[in-house]
Order: structure tokens, then C-alpha cells, then sequence
């Protein structure tokens, strides 16, 4: 699939077990929404006490209560019949997918506790040494983009992707997204579960609003909608190790779609920068010194960065945003398909097994491709992506008019 079309067998639905084990799994996933059980609450309060500290100290985390039933979650996971599986192909994808939920619950359990940093490294990897030193590089060759005022709210961020979702219904029928607009997320923006969660403060710069939308909807959610177009439906929630290319997508979608601005790729790289200390045992208040002391972050950006780094005691998966542009542009760059990788939720090692599973008939060419890759000069765009290095992917300034969709 890294070359040719996914037409090479007719779809074709999966035998039985496969079926079987596809859909227990889908449900199992649907039952364990592990990011909203790792985002803190109450977070403007959290940054009250740590002004008031000085910021010297921060209160624990506090975090809802996790997902009832984990251990009966984990014993029926455990029992499923991967081993009957029909073919060893899907049986393969399938038992991957088991053991990266396994490893998920236990990330959960382990919320604040000692053993949650490597839970984490487990299954979103750690910072190795080559992100580090482009996440540096970043840091100190990349300037801000031009400063915008914040003059739109979460109501326009509503409209626009209502209108977002209105344009992929045309085109698709089934096409759908729940959003639900709350004070206390701990993100501006963040997809879960086929639901879009929104800030109920959000403000963003006007540039901003298309390419965050284009994240958001023409990514997660556009892929999520191709992967329940599959026979495959686990490509609908993600096989094992999604999460990079996803998020590489996602980022590469806010290139593609007129705005990057520079500082949002810092932001990327001091979140990689801030993983790393996390995984050294490096607290909120040093992460944030050193992303506002050091690197020029304003209080806010480095408060929220620090923050989400040390989720659950240590999360590292804030570093797959800057390893899975890397690794995007690269496969980009090496003549890679781009069309393709909307065909669901999976990593780009799993473009060979794609191929297979189009072969065998339970993998198509994905049902829609994102709205941007309509728009006029999205072929040049894209084109300079492929020729473009990590550290020179951002604008220096917003685009002069917002993206045109030529498609009537």
C-alpha cells in the first residue's frame, strides 16, 4: 500500500473469528477512554497555587475517577480467541492491537504511581536522543510567526466545524461527530473517542481556526470515519502505535492547510523537551523554568506544556507530535504515498501489512480524503512538504485570504 492503490481484491467481509475478536475489541477500546482518565482537573486552580507558591510548588494532580471494571476489562481482553483467528495475517494485527489495549489498562492503574513513566515509555516510546537534540535545534533556530490578536472564541470554533462537518455529510451521509464544549479539559482542542472536546474558554488567532479544524475533523475524525468504512474495523480506533502518524498528520494538515506558524512548532519540540525531563524525574515547576526561563515560552505555554508532560506521573506520548512529523515527512520525502495514509488509524511501519490485507480484500482506498487536498495550490503544497527539513516547516506569516474549497 506504500506505492499502489488499495484496489487490488475486492472488499470482502472477515471470516468469522476475525469478526468476532475485531468487534471485542472495538468495544473493549470504546470502554477505556485512557487519555480523559490521565487529564488533570481544575487546572486554573492549579496555576493560582503555583503563582502563589512563586512557583516553587504545584498541588497533585487530581484526575476523574478512573474506568469501572479495569480488571474484568483486562481478563476479557485476555480471553479472546486471538489464536483461532482464520488467517495468521489478521490474526497478527489483531493480537497487537490485544496487547497494546493490555498495556493501556495498565497504564491507567498505574496512574501516580512510581511504575507509570515506564508504562508509558512502553507504549508511546521515550525520547531518543536524535528527537532531542531536532527538538533543541528547534528551540533555538525557530523564531515566532507573526503576533495575532486571540480574536475568536470557542462559538466561531463551533460554527466552523459545523460547517466542516456539513461539507464531509455531503460527500458521505454517515459522516458524524458529537462536540462538547467544557470549562475543564486540560486541552484547547482533543479528539476521543469520535468526540471532538472543546476549552469553553478558547481563543485563537482567526489564522488559526481553519488549520486547528483541519487537525482536528480532516485528521482524527476523517479517519476515524474511513476506518468504519473498512471490513477491517479496527482501523476505525486505531491498530497498535497509531499515535504518531496521526498526530504527524494532524500537524502536517495545518501546513497544508495555510497557517503553521513557527511558534507552534516550538511548542512541539519543547514538549519533547519536556517528556524528556519528565522521564528523569523532573517535576512541573523545573519543566517550566526551563521552558519559560530558558526558552522564551510565555507563562501560559509553559505551564500548560509542563503540565501535560507529568500526566499520570510522567507521560511521553506529548513526543510522538514531533517524531511522527519527522517520520511523516520522511516517508514523504522517499516518494511515499499521502492519499493512503487516510485509509484509517494505523503507523507507518503497517503500510506492508496494509498492502497485504488490501490484497486479501479487507482493507479499500479510504472513503474521503481531507478538504484541504481540494483546495487550490494544495498539489504545490504538498509537493514542497516533500522537499521541505523538520525545522523549516512553519509560515513566517498567515495566509493573505482563508483556505478555498473549489469543490462545488
Amino acid at each position: 500500500m506504500s506505492a499502489r492503490p488499495a484496489t487490488a481484491a475486492s472488499p470482502r467481509p472477515l471470516p468469522p473469528v476475525a469478526a468476532e475478536v475485531d468487534a471485542a475489541l472495538i468495544e473493549l477500546d470504546a470502554g477505556l477512554d485512557w487519555l480523559i482518565a490521565l487529564t488533570p482537573l481544575g487546572t486554573d486552580a492549579l496555576w493560582d497555587d503555583f503563582e502563589a507558591s512563586g512557583r516553587t510548588r504545584v498541588a497533585p494532580l487530581r484526575y476523574a475517577d478512573p474506568p469501572a471494571g479495569l480488571e474484568v476489562m483486562r481478563e476479557r481482553l485476555l480471553a479472546l480467541p486471538i489464536g483461532d483467528i482464520e488467517s495468521p495475517l489478521l490474526a497478527g494485527v489483531l493480537g497487537e492491537k490485544q496487547r497494546e489495549l493490555a498495556r493501556m489498562i495498565e497504564l491507567v492503574r498505574l496512574r501516580g504511581t512510581d511504575g507509570f513513566v515506564g508504562a508509558s515509555i512502553d507504549l508511546f516510546g521515550g525520547v531518543e536522543a536524535g528527537l532531542l537534540a531536532v527538538a533543541r535545534e528547534i528551540l533555538a533556530g525557530v523564531g515566532d510567526g507573526e503576533p495575532l490578536e486571540a480574536d475568536t472564541g470557542v462559538d466561531a470554533v463551533v460554527a466552523a466545524i459545523e460547517d466542516e462537518v456539513a461539507w464531509y455529510r455531503e460527500r458521505a451521509p454517515g459522516f458524524s461527530l458529537d462536540v462538547v464544549v467544557d470549562a475543564d479539559i486540560g486541552s484547547l482542542m482533543m479528539v476521543s473517542h469520535g468526540r471532538l472536546y472543546l476549552d469553553a474558554r478558547l481563543r485563537l488567532p482567526r489564522a488559526r481556526l481553519q488549520p486547528l479544524v483541519q487537525h482536528e475533523v480532516g485528521t482524527h475524525v476523517l479517519t476515524r470515519h474511513n476506518g468504519l468504512q473498512q471490513p477491517l474495523r479496527q482501523l476505525s480506533v486505531g491498530l497498535a502505535h497509531y499515535d504518531p502518524l496521526q498526530e504527524g498528520l494532524g500537524v502536517l494538515a495545518e501546513f497544508l492547510a495555510g497557517y503553521l506558524p513557527g511558534e507552534r512548532l516550538r511548542v512541539l519540540a519543547a514538549r519533547v523537551v519536556a517528556a524528556d525531563m519528565a522521564i528523569h524525574g523532573e517535576d512541573i515547576p523545573a519543566i517550566f523554568a526551563c521552558l519559560h526561563d530558558t526558552h522564551a515560552f510565555s507563562t501560559a505555554d509553559a505551564f500548560d506544556i509542563a503540565v501535560r508532560a507529568c500526566r499520570g506521573g510522567g507521560l511521553t506520548k506529548d513526543a510522538v507530535y514531533l517524531r511522527g512529523l519527522r517520520d511523516l515527512l520522511e516517508h514523504l520525502r522517499a516518494g511515499g504515498s499521502f492519499e493512503l495514509l487516510f485509509a484509517g488509524k494505523f503507523a507507518l511501519d503497517h503500510l506492508v501489512v496494509l498492502e497485504q490485507l488490501a490484497d486479501a480484500g479487507w482493507v479499500v482506498a479510504p472513503a474521503l480524503l481531507p478538504r484541504y487536498a481540494s483546495a487550490e495550490g494544495f498539489e504545490q503544497s504538498l509537493e514542497r512538504c516533500r522537499g521541505t527539513a523538520l525545522e523549516a516547516l512553519h509560515h513566517a506569516h498567515p495566509p493573505s485570504l482563508p483556505m478555498q474549497d473549489p469543490t462545488p
